[in-house]
C-alpha cells in the first residue's frame, strides 16, 4: 500500500505512469554495493546524484582542463562545465524519449569525476606508467566506490556505476554496436552519446576561440548535414537521437545515418586538427613530463610523504603506483604545478634580521 507521506513512493509510482516501457525504474534498481535504507524524499538515482554534486571530486572538477591548459581567457570550457553540458543534453533527450531524468542526470554529472588534470595528457602519462594500464572512465568508477569520503566511498546504485564506467569511447564507435559494450540501460547510452555531442561542439568553438581554426576549416559536409553555429549543430544532433530513437519503438538508442556520418567527420576533423595539432601537443608533452616528474618523486619517497602515509593505512593492499596514480588523477592543473613548483623549482633564501626586538624575514 501507498505511503501518503512518503514522497519517495509518490514518486515512483509517478514513475510508473509517465515513464516509457523503456524506462529505468527507480524502486527496480539492482542496489549498492552496501544495503541502505531508502530516502522518504528522494529517490535512489535522486540521491546519487546530490552525492556527485557534493563530492569533492565534483569540486576539482572547476579547475581541470578539458582541450586547453590553463587558457588565459574566461570562456574556454573546464572539465566542470563539460560536465554540465553533458548533463543539460542527457536530460534533454532523456525527457523527450520518458526515460529516467534522474538516473541520466547522475550519470552524466559522474562520468568525468576520475579524470586526471591536463586533460588527456594526463591520462596518457598515467597510463604509459602503470603497469595495469590507466583509463578515466574507470578511475571515475573507483572514485565512487573508494576513493571519496576517506575510503569509504559514495555507495552509488548499480545503474549509475555502470554507466559512469561505460560512458567513454575514445575513437571508438559513438553508438555502442557490441552487446558487451552496452550500458545496462538506455539512461547511460543517451549520456554516451551526449557526451561526444557536447564535446564535439564545444572543442571547436573553444578552437575557434583560441584561433587555430576557423569557421571556414569544419568539414562542409558536416557543416551542410547539423547546421553552421554551435547552438544549430547541437540542436540536429539532438533533435535527431530524439526522433529516430522515437520512431523504432525498441530499446535502443539510434541517430540518423547521415547524421551519424557528419558527427564522426566532426569528430575525426577534431582529432586531426585540434587534438594531435602541434600547438595543442606541445603543451600536452609539457604537462606530461611535469606529472612524470612528480611520479617518479613520489616513488622515490614514498615512505616519507604524509599523503602516502594516509594512503597505505586506507589501502593497504594497493600498489605503490596504484595509490600515486589515485592521487595525482585527483588533482587539478593549478595544484599539481603548485606541488612541481614545491618539490622541482629552487626557493630564495630567507634572510632572517632583528628589529627592536622583534624578528623579521626578507
Amino acid at each position: 500500500m501507498l505511503n501518503k507521506f512518503c514522497i519517495r513512493e509518490q514518486k515512483e509510482l509517478l514513475e510508473d505512469q509517465i515513464l516509457s516501457p523503456f524506462a529505468t525504474r527507480s524502486k527496480y534498481s539492482k542496489g549498492r554495493l552496501k544495503p541502505e535504507k531508502e530516502c522518504d524524499i528522494r529517490t535512489c538515482f535522486e540521491r546519487d546524484r546530490d552525492r556527485i554534486i557534493h563530492s569533492k571530486a565534483f569540486r576539482r572538477l572547476k579547475h581541470k582542463t578539458q582541450v586547453f591548459l590553463a587558457p588565459r581567457g574566461d570562456h574556454y570550457r573546464t572539465r566542470l562545465t563539460h560536465t554540465l553540458e553533458v548533463a543539460q543534453i542527457a536530460r534533454t533527450i532523456a525527457k523527450a524519449l520518458r526515460l529516467n531524468e534522474d538516473l541520466t542526470e547522475a550519470i552524466a554529472l559522474g562520468h568525468d569525476l576520475g579524470h586526471t588534470p591536463f586533460g588527456h595528457a594526463g591520462e596518457e602519462i598515467l597510463n604509459e606508467l602503470l603497469p595495469e594500464g590507466f583509463r578515466h572512465n574507470e578511475q571515475s568508477l573507483r572514485v565512487v566506490d573508494l576513493l571519496e569520503k576517506e575510503g569509504k566511498g559514495l555507495n552509488l546504485t548499480l545503474e549509475v556505476r555502470d554507466g559512469i564506467l561505460k560512458h567513454s569511447k575514445g575513437k571508438g564507435p559513438i553508438l555502442c554496436e557490441k552487446e558487451k559494450d552496452k550500458p545496462l540501460t538506455l539512461e547511460a547510452e543517451i549520456v554516451r552519446i551526449s557526451d561526444v555531442i557536447a564535446y564535439v561542439n564545444h572543442d571547436i568553438d573553444d578552437a575557434i576561440r583560441a584561433s587555430l581554426i576557423t569557421l571556414n576549416d569544419i568539414p562542409d559536409k558536416a557543416k551542410k548535414i547539423l547546421g553552421e553555429t554551435h547552438s544549430k549543430r547541437i540542436d540536429t544532433l539532438v533533435k535527431s537521437v530524439i526522433f529516430t530513437t522515437k520512431m523504432t519503438n525498441k530499446k535502443i538508442i539510434l541517430m540518423e545515418e547521415k547524421v551519424l556520418e557528419a558527427l564522426n567527420i566532426l569528430r575525426e576533423f577534431l582529432f586531426e586538427k585540434i587534438y594531435f595539432s602541434q600547438t595543442v601537443r606541445k603543451e600536452f608533452d609539457k604537462a606530461k613530463k611535469l606529472l612524470y616528474s612528480l611520479f617518479e618523486f613520489y616513488y622515490k619517497n614514498f615512505e616519507s610523504l604524509d599523503y602516502f602515509k594516509k594512503a597505505r593505512e586506507l589501502f593497504p593492499k594497493e600498489s605503490k603506483t596504484r595509490l600515486i596514480a589515485d592521487y595525482i588523477s585527483g588533482m587539478t592543473d593549478r595544484y599539481a604545478v603548485y606541488q612541481y613548483f614545491e618539490y622541482f623549482i629552487p626557493k630564495p633564501w630567507e634572510i632572517p634580521f632583528n628589529l627592536g626586538g622583534l624578528n623579521y624575514v626578507l
